[in-house]
């Protein structure tokens, strides 16, 4: 119970970063707090053992709601060349298609969450955070 309020947290900030200036201070503070509920409700779940599939599909639902949010809020605010949107566009369609594949052979949505995918998560999530220290001339620059 206490895990699907901390992931309803995700979809709140998400809905809130929706009015926000991307990469403005109130940006990153509600950006902050989601991610760190997407740390905490599984962590919890497993620790007061209130795992549950409908808790797992809603925090993949909650997580799919607030990597869309920011692709629409961080997209536009940076200029990133053709390249890098074809690969994360191949990158999206084998994960589709992994989805879709595990669909078809169990019936189901499977929805890994393995250490290297929670890995991967973590690595996407610092991004946007990073933006403001590391200059990005080769990938990708701030839209003025």
């Amino acid at each position: 119970m206490t895990a699907n309020i901390i992931t309803g947290v995700r979809v709140l900030c998400s809905i809130v970063l929706l009015f926000c200036t991307a990469l403005s201070p109130a940006f990153y503070a509600w950006y902050i707090i989601a991610g760190t509920s997407d740390v905490l409700d599984g962590w919890i779940a497993r620790r007061t053992n209130s795992t549950s599939d409908a808790g797992a599909k809603f925090d993949s639902a909650a997580d799919c709601f607030f990597v869309v949010v920011c692709l629409i809020k961080l997209l536009p605010a940076l200029a990133i060349p053709l390249w890098i949107y074809l690969w994360t566009g191949i990158i999206a369609a084998i994960k589709l298609i992994n989805i879709l594949y595990g669909f078809i052979r169990q019936k189901q949505f499977v929805a890994v969450h393995s250490i290297s995918n929670k890995l991967t998560g973590a690595l996407l999530f610092a991004i946007p955070l990073t933006l403001p220290l590391i200059e990005l001339q080769y990938s990708a620059t701030f839209r003025k």
